[in-house]
């Protein structure tokens, strides 16, 4: 009895991930905690305004200085912008624009009946590194996965039978903790490229560098992201996830039937009219002189008409499918249907706009504040004074970026900030811009799953929620957490191998500098 006992005692993992849960839960609701995180951002800024630093921003070569946002002009200066801020956050019309799209294709049956197709096809043994790597695929479509991806994760599995929420798991761990690993090319590359190049000009104005300089990297860097989450989600995430109740609405949650034949033939409808809409897009962006390319030609960057598109081009790809079945499979009776999808889909979005719009309150001051610019050159400063190897150096560029990541959430503000100061400092020490950017990458695509501070991670908390009622911030960091240690830790060992065997880092891309 006394074995059985022992035996049944959860372990260390398990007790470490549940005071997690529990800690995490405890806190105030998500949109609470950025109303209680934008008192805190004003209360440092007025405190630290009084402070004096030698510590000169790059953007101005001047020495920094904090805000202070309580002073009158801030203040009504916040006051003017309040509505502009929530208007104009990214993620908002990101989300909504896909949402529009995608919940008419799910009112009609569309996506349903897709999964279910893809189910008798795909063995179950592969489902989770399949939904890991159409995560990471997503990369190349901005932050489509946030939206497309990360729900899908949580169908898929629910109706293979899995917990839901170890395939939402699986699908943000691909999308978000994975956002560095990719082998097509995204506009994240050349944005990326863009920024190291500027850090680097400060100290060699006649440095170029490729767009694709750790395209090699993140290559292979996708196959180890697939391998982790997939021995992570069903050796350690799902086992867990088996005494966590599904108490979602019935109504709501996806019902798995065998397709029927009025099903089938929308369903085979509506993948045509999908692949006559890619195969347009393909053939009026192949030319050279192509609208969808940029000035010089290039289709993948982030001045491309094609990248600029890219949620309009998702609202489309759901859009016209999802009403091809509808007529086809008689679904959708009348075009009413097709605005009760929407409708019912910005119903589904009504808790996530309100968290949005503290949020976007909240990185406005801490923006506006220069607190992160604080952060991130302290950081910096205390990295360089420790002198380091250059294998050292490395893991604490990217356990710094992994902390700062943090607190601040875009993966191109942090670069921007960052690169003017790490780029030439290790430049300096004989590491090349191109290593620098690929710590970049690794510490920042860590922490993106167990941060609330960004933005898409309430939305997650949403997704999850639609099929376990009590989920809060507690239980979605617990869930990524043995995802972002382990990515954090193996992803810098792996790069540090990588490096030590010299494989080729990307497109004229090297190590050493000069």
């Amino acid at each position: 009895m006394a074995e059985e006992k022992q035996q049944a005692k959860p372990s260390l993992t398990t007790r470490m991930l549940g005071t997690v849960e529990r800690v995490g839960n405890s806190l105030p609701d998500p949109a609470v905690l950025f109303i209680a995180l934008l008192f805190i951002v004003w209360i440092l800024s007025w405190l630290f305004s009084f402070v004096t630093f030698s510590t000169i921003d790059p953007r101005t070569n001047e020495p920094l200085v904090v805000n202070n946002l309580l002073a009158a002009k801030p203040f009504t200066e916040w006051l003017s912008v309040l509505v502009t801020n929530f208007v104009h956050f990214h993620p908002v019309g990101v989300v909504l624009v896909a949402m529009l799209g995608i919940g008419v294709a799910e009112h009609t049956g569309f996506i349903n009946s897709a999964i279910r197709s893809l189910l008798n096809v795909t063995p179950a043994s592969l489902l989770t590194p399949m939904v890991i790597l159409v995560g990471i695929v997503s990369h190349s479509a901005v932050d489509a996965g946030y939206v497309l991806v990360i729900p899908l994760g949580g169908v898929i599995f629910y109706a293979a039978g899995r917990h839901p929420l170890a395939g939402i798991a699986a699908a943000f761990a691909g999308v978000s903790g994975g956002f560095s690993a990719n082998f097509v090319p995204s506009s994240l590359d050349p944005l990326l490229q863009g920024l190291t190049q500027a850090g680097a000009q400060i100290l060699d104005p006649e440095i170029v560098l490729n767009p694709l300089n750790n395209y090699f990297f993140t290559t292979a860097s996708s196959v180890l992201i697939i391998g982790l989450g997939w021995y992570l989600t069903e050796k350690v995430v799902e086992p867990r996830l088996q005494a966590t109740e599904i108490d979602g609405d019935a109504e709501d949650l996806p019902e798995m039937h065998d397709l029927a034949p009025n099903e089938r033939r929308g369903l085979r409808w509506a993948l045509i009219s999908m692949v006559v809409g890619i195969a347009l897009l393909i053939i009026t962006a192949w030319p050279e002189g192509s609208a969808w390319r940029d000035d010089n030609g290039e289709l993948f960057t982030g001045a491309a008409a094609m990248m600029r598109s890219i949620v309009s081009l998702i609202f489309l790809l759901f859009l016209v499918p999802g009403v091809v079945y509808g007529i086809a499979s008689g679904s959708m009776k009348s075009s009413k249907d097709m605005i009760d999808g929407m409708t019912h889909s910005m119903h589904q979005m009504a808790y996530y706009l309100v968290i949005m719009f503290f949020i976007s309150q909240f990185v406005y001051a801490f923006g506006q504040s220069n607190l992160g610019v604080l952060l991130a050159l302290q950081g910096a400063a205390g990295l360089k004074a420790l002198a380091l190897p250059a294998a050292f150096t490395i893991v604490g560029i990217v356990f710094l970026t992994a902390f700062i990541n943090l607190f601040v959430g875009s993966a191109s503000g942090k670069w921007g900030l960052l690169a003017p100061i790490f780029v030439p400092m290790l430049m300096a020490l004989g590491i090349s811009p191109d290593l620098t950017q690929a710590a970049y990458r690794v510490g920042d695509s860590s922490t993106n799953i167990i941060t609330p501070l960004m933005p898409y991670f309430p939305l997650v908390v949403v997704y999850c929620q639609r099929y376990v009622k009590n989920t809060g911030i507690g239980t979605l960091t617990a869930m990524m957490l043995p995802y972002s240690v382990t990515f954090l830790i193996l992803w810098t060992i792996f790069l540090l191998v990588y490096y030590t065997i010299g494989f080729p880092l990307g497109i004229q891309a090297s190590y050493t500098y000069p």
